[in-house]
């Protein structure tokens, strides 16, 4: 099985380009953390690149940013390529499945999340629900069935 979870912030903002058959598709780069810190106590971050595809390529690109935290959980691709000086070179990319957002909405004035408040005139009041009262019956005691 090839699966992958994974937890960062986004280095750069997503590119959301399209292939000639008009598929969407969305590179992005994020750092991971890891878990547990060095000898001189400095926390190590592994950097992977993540490219979404289609709906979800339109959606990440829109919705975050760089510095963005996000989940992603997907699956790993190796691709092997020759560079320009004629080198053989592998590359790993995150093939993302699902992109979670993971900054909250009430973290900034600025967040990505916020909805423009409407005009005032387009500002409609909304009636208040009224809680359902409770109205008592008469139990006989029988079993209606």
């Amino acid at each position: 099985m090839n699966k992958v979870f994974l937890i960062g912030n986004l280095t750069c903002d997503p590119e959301l380009t399209e292939t000639g058959g008009g598929v969407s598709v969305c590179h992005f780069a994020i750092a991971v953390n890891r878990s547990y810190t060095s000898q001189d106590g400095e926390r190590q971050t592994d950097f992977f690149n993540v490219t979404a595809w289609r709906g979800l390529a339109d959606t990440v690109a829109r919705y975050v940013k760089k510095g963005s935290k996000v989940a992603v959980s997907g699956s790993i691709q190796i691709r092997n390529y020759e560079d320009n000086q004629g080198q053989r070179r592998t590359a790993v990319d995150v093939i993302a499945q699902d992109v979670e957002f993971l900054n909250s909405r009430s973290s900034g004035g600025d967040d990505l999340y916020d909805t423009p408040t409407p005009a005032p005139d387009q500002q409609r009041s909304v009636p208040q629900k009224r809680k359902p009262q409770l109205e008592s019956f008469d139990d006989d005691g029988d079993i209606p069935f």
